[in-house]
């Protein structure tokens, strides 16, 4: 089950950011442009965490990726809408569902 919660908008780096501040159910994500892909957007997230790693194996045909920090969505391509929801729901629930995994023994 989801726990997301409300979602506090607020500016990172001078970048929008969002995240999950009275549940803290999931991880930061900015949203921006990258350096080495400044014509497409990017999905910044906790360089921490083993979310990109994670989006890297089930989206490799679909995204681009920087190292451990960011999912960068080409603008080349029409926008890959379910991909993209998928990543933003997972890194909303990153912390509760380590939590339920270290729950159940995972």
């Amino acid at each position: 089950m989801e726990t997301i919660g409300p979602i506090t908008e607020t500016l990172k780096w001078g970048e929008p950011a969002y995240l999950t501040q009275v549940t803290k159910s999931g991880t930061t994500i900015r949203l921006g442009q990258s350096r080495s892909a400044p014509k497409d957007a990017a999905i910044f997230l906790n360089c921490q965490t083993s979310l990109v790693e994670e989006f890297r194996m089930q989206f490799a045909n679909v995204f681009r990726f920087e190292k451990n920090r960011a999912v960068i969505i080409p603008h080349d391509r029409p926008l890959p809408e379910n991909a993209v929801s998928f990543c933003l729901r997972r890194a909303l629930n990153y912390h509760e569902s380590k939590r339920r995994e270290q729950w159940n023994g995972g």
